[in-house]
């Protein structure tokens, strides 16, 4: 299929197509003898996977880095930790979620300085977690 119509089943853009080209995350699909991209249903899948590991919180960076390893994965689902094709060892995550928690960290920091400056009480991470908000 052509790159709009692989955009769409995708639930993305052309341009989004492209750009994940460019950035190595979506290996170069063939072309016509026009020179049109033709996808099919596994780079479809590939892109929708890319989408989901965006939406968790990954960065293009991060899946550059392991996107030679995203077509062990079976389907445009996530496989559970560990297994293969989600290999331990590659940080990736792990980078990710330690990246999120010393954001979270100077975001709570930031927002009681200026807490302190109203006169309300500063708040605990894990007190606002409690709290559900």
């Amino acid at each position: 299929m052509r790159i709009g119509d692989a955009a769409a089943a995708a639930g993305t853009t052309p341009r989004a197509l492209r750009f994940y080209e460019e950035r190595g995350l979506l290996p170069p699909p063939p072309r016509t003898a026009s020179g049109q991209r033709r996808y099919g249903p596994r780079e479809i899948a590939r892109v929708r996977l890319i989408r989901e590991l965006l939406g968790l919180g990954l960065t293009i960076e991060d899946i550059r880095r392991c996107a030679h390893r995203l077509d062990l994965l079976d389907g445009d689902t996530l496989p559970p930790y560990g297994s293969p094709g989600c290999d331990k060892g590659s940080g990736v995550v792990q980078n990710r979620i330690a990246a999120l928690d010393r954001e979270i960290a100077q975001l709570v920091t930031l927002r009681n300085r200026l807490a302190a400056a109203i006169g309300r009480e500063p708040l605990s991470l894990a007190g606002r977690c409690r709290r559900g908000g």
